[in-house]
């Protein structure tokens, strides 16, 4: 992303906080991921985060400090996902976006808690993963399958 990209990205972030504005948040979110794992930056995403960042994985223990750790993380991460982000939800400085992460075929579903200043800088994000699993025979008859 170019630096005036990223400025609208944080104005539709900043709006977002300060007038509650999903249309703005899922604008921000598309641009962020939707182009693919070409589109994920640690640049871009470095930008967009405050000094003080952190980001939590509660299910494997770990957290990053800082937003520059978040970029090295990034940087040496192999492949980045594909994400289609499925829902936006939230107001005020606390948004919850869902997505489905394709790891070169291998599927998982996010959770991520984003926690915004009033600038739309990111301060903390919380990521929960899960992998798709069949359904129970038991509730068979009780479901509409989501495909």
């Amino acid at each position: 992303m170019s630096d005036e990209e990223i400025a609208e990205v944080r104005e539709l972030l900043r709006r977002a906080v300060t007038r509650n504005d999903a249309s703005a948040m899922r604008t921000a979110m598309g641009r962020l991921f939707d182009g693919g794992p070409e589109a994920l930056s640690p640049t871009t995403e470095y930008e967009l985060r405050h000094p003080d960042y952190v980001m939590e994985m509660p299910q494997s223990g770990e957290r990053i400090r800082g937003r520059e750790a978040m970029r090295r993380m990034q940087e040496g991460y192999p492949v980045p996902p594909t994400i289609t982000v499925r829902r936006v939800t939230g107001a005020g400085p606390v948004w919850v976006l869902e997505t489905v992460n394709d790891y070169a075929g291998d599927i998982w579903h996010a959770v991520v808690v984003f926690e915004l200043d009033q600038e739309g800088r990111i301060l903390r994000d919380t990521r929960y993963y899960g992998r798709p699993f069949p359904p129970e025979d038991s509730r068979a008859a009780l479901v509409e399958r989501m495909d």
